[in-house]
């Protein structure tokens, strides 16, 4: 056993890196001023998809070779993993999306009327054809999160609001707000509605295309959905825009027109932490670890670099995502 290592941010990021080191008997403990990850920050507000070949349309290849580790990952740590997968729609007129989406991917299967018909019964009959990704998965990532801290809490890690004196080693997972060590560190803005509509039941998360706001639709169970799609250059947190909420509910209802009596039950934004790769990054900077910059990947990647952080301190192997600052090289 070593350590201890205190980490800072109890984010997704952040329990991760506790319960890895953790799981591995060394030291743990945790610092976050607001005392934990309920009702706030991004990781509160995440779609939840365990969705490495879906993301893989628009990410790179680490994404998709880390994030199919990752289901097991969470199936091991906290439980409550659907395997599912995904399913990927577009309407009519917007069936060139669908071949689109198709080219820059794999690990599908394209599926007709009749086959979509007995995944979702609900949908029967408003789609001709999908792609039906088999493997993939998804999570409450709130449920997650709660998992992950009663996991740690049982091995006698806590959370305090500061720093200890004899903090030890330092890992800083602090997402946006370690931008006073990471200056290149951006914002990108998500908009997500929770909403309670027991008319709809679906098994597995769905993906309505479109060229301007494509959208995800996730099970939370007992009619509940997490729905979701913005991606914008934006640092600003916590208000959701009436332009969004209109964009978002439109969508859902030509996705399944009961949305239409949906209720909301919850608006949130958040800005995703991302460096200009859009790839997460290991390192030092200000005389401490850091790992950082999950961008819209966060239950994807959290479990690698949890994973490659914690090899590094063991062995001193510099991680697949190490990033060498230039007092370093």
């Amino acid at each position: 056993m070593s350590g201890p290592f205190t980490i800072l941010g109890t984010g997704v990021l952040g329990l991760a890196v506790a319960t890895e080191l953790a799981t591995r008997g060394h030291a743990v403990r945790l610092v976050d001023p607001a005392m934990g990850p309920g009702g706030h920050g991004c990781s509160w507000w995440a779609g939840g998809m365990l969705a490495p070949f879906c993301e893989f349309e628009s990410a790179e290849e680490p994404v998709l070779r880390h994030g199919q580790a990752s289901i097991d990952w969470w199936d091991r740590h906290a439980g409550g993993v659907s395997r599912n997968g995904t399913l990927v729609v577009a309407l009519g007129r917007d069936r060139a999306e669908l071949d689109r989406f198709a080219r820059r991917t794999e690990g599908y299967e394209v599926i007709g009327g009749n086959h979509m018909a007995e995944l979702e019964p609900d949908l029967a009959g408003r789609f001709d054809r999908a792609l039906f990704f088999a493997t993939e998965a998804h999570l409450n990532p709130r449920a997650a999160l709660a998992a992950l801290q009663s996991g740690l809490a049982a091995r006698g890690t806590t959370v305090a609001a500061a720093p200890p004196d004899d903090a030890g080693e330092v890992i800083d997972c602090r997402g946006l707000a370690a931008r006073d060590i990471l200056p290149d560190l951006r914002g990108v803005r998500g908009e997500m509605l929770v909403l309670r509509c027991p008319e709809v039941t679906l098994a597995r998360p769905v993906r309505l295309l479109h060229p301007r706001v494509p959208i995800y639709l996730v099970p939370r169970g007992e009619g509940v959905f997490m729905l979701g799609a913005t991606m914008i250059e934006s640092d600003r947190r916590g208000v959701v825009t009436a332009r969004s909420v209109l964009a978002l509910l439109s969508a859902a209802y030509a996705l399944d027109p009961a949305f239409g009596e949906a209720e909301i039950l919850e608006l949130g934004a958040d800005a995703r932490p991302a460096f200009p790769d859009n790839l997460p990054r290991i390192g030092r900077a200000a005389g401490r670890l850091y790992a950082n910059g999950l961008y819209r990947h966060g239950y994807l990647l959290a479990p690698a670099l949890a994973r490659q952080l914690a090899d590094h301190v063991e062995t001193g192997e510099k991680p697949e995502f190490w990033h060498e600052t230039d007092d370093q090289r």
